[in-house]
Order: C-alpha cells, then sequence, then structure tokens
C-alpha cells in the first residue's frame, strides 16, 4: 500500500463539501443506494466513536478492503451493515471495485492512489457526517 497511515484531510486538498453534496445527491437518487440509513447500532457506533474515529475506520477499512488491484471476494467484500463505514460505502457506491468505477470513475485493475484513497474516506466520511446531522 503506497498511502501513508495519516487520514487527514488537512495534508491533501481533496474535494470540497460542495462537489461531495453534489455527488452524493446524485448516488442517493438509485433507488438501491436510497434506501441505506445509519439506524439502530450503527448509528450508535457513530455517535459513540465521533468524528475521528469513523474516519480513521474508513480509512484503515478502505486500504484492506477496497485499494488493492483486486481485492480479496471483489463485489462481495463489503457487508450491509455491523459498521457505520460498511452501510456508508453501499450508500455512497464505494463499496466494490465495480461500483468505484461506475460512480466515481475510479478505474478497476489498479492500487488506489493515495488521492483516490482520500477521496473515497471523505465521500463515505462526509455522508456519515450528512447522516448524524440529518433530523429524522
Amino acid at each position: 500500500m503506497t498511502s501513508s497511515p495519516d487520514p487527514s484531510p488537512s495534508e491533501t486538498p481533496g474535494p470540497s463539501l460542495r462537489s461531495l453534496d453534489q455527488r452524493l445527491d446524485t448516488i442517493a437518487r438509485h433507488p438501491f443506494r436510497a434506501k441505506f440509513h445509519l439506524r439502530g447500532r450503527d448509528r450508535a457506533i457513530a455517535e459513540e466513536r465521533g468524528p475521528a474515529t469513523m474516519r480513521w475506520h474508513a480509512y484503515d477499512l478502505i486500504a484492506k478492503r477496497l485499494a488493492p488491484a483486486e481485492p480479496y471476494k471483489d463485489g462481495k467484500q463489503t457487508p450491509y451493515r455491523g459498521h457505520p463505514v460498511f452501510v456508508a460505502q453501499h450508500a455512497t457506491a464505494t463499496c466494490c471495485r465495480t461500483c468505484l468505477q461506475r460512480w466515481h470513475q475510479i478505474p478497476k485493475g489498479r492500487q488506489l492512489t493515495r488521492e483516490e484513497h482520500l477521496y473515497v474516506v471523505a465521500v463515505i466520511f462526509r455522508w456519515i457526517e450528512r447522516e448524524m446531522t440529518d433530523a429524522r
């Protein structure tokens, strides 16, 4: 893995919140993606652990499950529940390399660059932020 262990967005400028929100709004119009929300235990985990821990978990899970050129069990490596990041990955189409290519134009068959890795984390984290501030 070429990515450094620090997922801090201050190191490398990433996408703006506006561009992330536009991308998330587009993805959320897809019926499959629209059904995902943080509820129950997954929401409680996000609240309990807080934003910094959620960002780190996203960074680490992406490094292990999505960043390799050919991830183990690609297309089936992301559970639907059990961690807020997993739910966010399905909601944001960052669950497998096929979805990354289709929705985010990140090609399959090669390791994610550091910038792509940070972008995926930013997308996931922004979705979690939006879910946590959503007053339902």
